[in-house]
């Protein structure tokens, strides 16, 4: 009877372990890996600012690029045209300034407006 207790112990033991790692395998791919694509997709946007690009930071300051250093970036806010140094990893989200879009979408309106 002895032997019998000791069997069902190491069997409730081996099963503890193993839901024990399923659970560490479970957590590791829903929290760990969309973390790290998400960070991955972060560091190429940071990475991908040009002059003339619209930045918001994580503090809520929203502007122009006007020059861009190794780790820093310079920003120029609003019309009395501050311009504020800034590190790369302030960066909330940038807007593209897509110049050779938005001449054909002008031009467009223009002749829109021109026919009515």
């Amino acid at each position: 009877m002895v032997q019998f207790m000791e069997t069902s112990s190491s069997g409730g033991m081996i099963g503890m372990i193993v839901s024990l790692l399923i659970l560490v395998v479970f957590m590791y791919l829903i929290i760990y890996l969309p973390q790290k694509r998400q960070d991955k997709k972060d560091t190429a946007m940071r990475n991908s600012i040009e002059i003339g690009d619209e930045v918001t930071t994580i503090g809520g300051v929203i502007g122009r690029v006007t020059a861009i250093k190794e780790d820093t970036f310079v920003l120029e806010t609003g019309s009395d045209r501050v311009k504020i140094r800034f590190r790369r990893s302030a960066i909330s989200s940038v807007e593209k300034l897509d110049m050779g879009n938005a001449s054909k979408d002008t031009k467009k309106d223009t002749k829109e407006a021109l026919k009515k």
